[in-house]
């Protein structure tokens, strides 16, 4: 519970004490003071009724005095007193009863009588003659009888009376309870208020304990921290800072806490941007996000350092500080400056090996003018020759011309092999979105029609996968699906049935992998080496026509898309090759599998 709350419920608590009984208290003696009031009021009005009734039975008696002959004077100052007071009673007693609507009733109707006996008693003080005297005495008394209405109202003034003593004494007892209610709610919120007090020192007991720990280890971690961290006042003086900052900036004998910057550190902090931006964070709130400054520490190192500072509010200071976290990038600056330097060499080689792709695609040019030229003469020539001697040539010389003019051939397809290999490397890559399985019925149609031409009665059995689509050069591709599946068909040309299998998987990592499996000749694995290899033949040229370039062209075109091949075989057992390629907006698209 945090101090303003508690506060507020200190105040609650008081108000609940004090306030709260202080008015229910003050109402009830209120109520209670009515009700005494009310009962003393009908007192008064029972008085009143009997001290009128009195004045009348005293002028009555009087008047009854003076007709039995005994007129003397003090029964006529009685008359006249007792005259006088009875209006200024019945006027009093009807003031008292204005309250009472009822009770107006009543007391108008005693008025009404005691008028009249008065006025007839007046008459009969008034009359000489003693027998008038003696009836009109008799009619007061017959004629105008006032105890039925007397005793009424004083019958409802009696009830009244009891009605309201009992509702003093119901309340009387009802201050009573609240009282001992309010005392013992008092005595409740008391206990309460010291329990909560007691909780609440408890409770900030826990959190300074908590807050100590906290400190303690948030200054542990501080002094960990290798980067160097200290906290500024408004004036630049370090108010607290880690071991590494001391490190940095500081000597054995000396305290760095309470000095200013520009007394520590051998003069590190004398620059005055540098100062005066430490001096903006703190004043104007503005914060320093890797401001690089140079300086010469303690140790005498010329340093690079990374300033980094923004204002914060320390719990136990009322002036705002300056958190300043410096980071030492001096070997980061070196390394930068190396890889500059690195880059420049790189720069240089890329240029060298622009001149060296520039002379071969002279060189590329030549081979494909210049050297086609010469071939095609010897070929020529050759023709003519074996024209030109007709029947007259022996077997050797036809054997000679034949062999000048396969060999003209095979230089040719060597070029044209050599031209594919060098544009496979050079030719930039046009990424789009490929159809492998198109791609594999495309080069099985063109396999299947050679071979039907070449070798009529040969069949080829074909197993291909469902193929996804895939991201790569389109042209490349084509020409790695008619290397391994042409290798695949040549090389099981000696089988009586060919069976060539064409797989697809999605690995782990999302690579895909495809493989080409035959059932030909295979090779040994120990010369695997030089498979992909410029020229590198595991077979006679005799046995197997070929160049010894299409493997290699595979896997430049590969490597160029970020793939790898490599090739499981064995003699006599056939060979599977499996490439991968990496998985680039993938698209796949189902085509059902084909089986010949």
């Amino acid at each position: 519970m945090n101090l303003w709350r508690y506060q507020w419920l200190l105040y609650g608590v008081v108000a609940c004490i004090v306030i709260v009984p202080y008015f229910m208290l003050e109402r009830v003696n209120r109520v209670i003071h009515q009700a005494d009031q009310m009962v003393a009021h009908t007192a008064q009005v029972e008085s009143v009724t009997s001290k009128l009734l009195y004045e009348v039975r005293d002028l009555e008696a009087a008047a009854a005095t003076i007709t039995e002959g005994i007129d003397v004077p003090n029964v006529r100052r009685r008359v006249a007193e007792t005259s006088g007071a009875i209006p200024k009673l019945m006027s009093q007693l009807i003031e008292l009863t204005s309250d009472n609507p009822q009770q107006q009733v009543r007391v108008g109707e005693l008025k009404a009588k005691i008028e009249q006996r008065r006025s007839f008693s007046l008459r009969i003080i008034d009359e000489s003659n003693q027998a008038e005297r003696r009836r009109l005495l008799a009619s007061v008394v017959n004629d105008f009888p006032m105890r039925g209405a007397a005793n009424d109202v004083l019958n409802e003034e009696t009830r009244l009376f009891a009605e309201r003593s009992a509702e003093a004494v119901r309340l009387r007892k009802q201050g009573h309870w609240i009282n001992l209610l309010t005392t013992t709610a008092q005595l409740a919120l008391l206990c309460l208020l010291l329990w909560t007090t007691l909780r609440y020192q408890r409770e900030r007991q826990i959190a300074e304990e908590t807050a100590t720990r906290a400190n303690a280890r948030a200054l542990a971690v501080m002094q960990s921290i290798r980067e160097p961290i200290a906290l500024l006042d408004r004036d630049k003086h370090v108010v607290m800072h880690n071991a590494a900052f001391e490190e940095l900036y500081g000597t054995d004998d000396d305290d760095i806490d309470g000095k200013h910057l520009r007394e520590i550190g051998s003069g590190a902090w004398t620059n005055r941007e540098t100062l005066q931006r430490l001096r903006d964070v703190v004043s104007r709130g503005r914060e320093l996000w890797d401001f690089e400054i140079e300086q010469t520490t303690a140790d005498g190192i010329q340093r690079t350092m990374l300033l980094n500072a923004r204002r914060m509010n320390l719990p136990d200071r009322e002036d705002e500080v300056a958190l300043v976290i410096l980071s030492d990038i001096s070997n980061q600056k070196a390394s930068e400056e190396e890889i500059s330097e690195l880059n420049r060499q790189l720069e240089g080689k890329i240029e060298q090996v622009s001149d060296v792709n520039r002379e071969l695609e002279a060189f590329s040019y030549s081979v494909s003018h210049d050297l086609r030229a010469p071939l095609r003469h010897i070929s020529g020539f050759a023709e003519k020759l074996g024209r030109q001697l007709g029947d007259d040539a022996d077997d050797k010389s036809r054997h000679y011309i034949a062999t000048i003019d396969n060999s003209a051939r095979r230089m040719a397809t060597l070029i044209d092999d050599l031209l594919v290999y060098s544009r496979l490397g050079r030719s930039a890559l046009r990424l789009q979105p490929v159809d492998m399985q198109s791609l594999v019925a495309e080069t099985r149609a063109l396999l299947d029609s050679n071979v039907s031409i070449d070798t009529p009665d040969r069949k080829i059995e074909w197993h291909i996968d469902v193929m996804p689509m895939v991201v790569a050069d389109e042209n490349m591709m084509r020409q790695v699906w008619l290397n391994l599946l042409g290798n695949a068909v040549k090389y099981s040309t000696p089988r009586e049935r060919t069976h060539i299998d064409v797989g697809y998987q999605r690995l782990d990592d999302g690579r895909h992998e495809f493989t080409v499996k035959d059932n030909g000749v295979g090779f040994d694995m120990q010369y695997a080496g030089k498979l992909f290899g410029v020229f590198q033949r595991m077979h006679k040229a005799s046995d197997f026509p070929g160049t010894g370039i299409g493997l290699a062209s595979v896997q430049r075109v590969l490597t160029r898309h970020g793939g790898m091949i490599a090739a499981e075989s064995a003699v006599d057992q056939g060979t599977t090759f499996r490439f991968t390629l990496p998985a680039m907006l993938d698209n796949p698209v189902k085509s059902l599998s084909t089986d010949t």
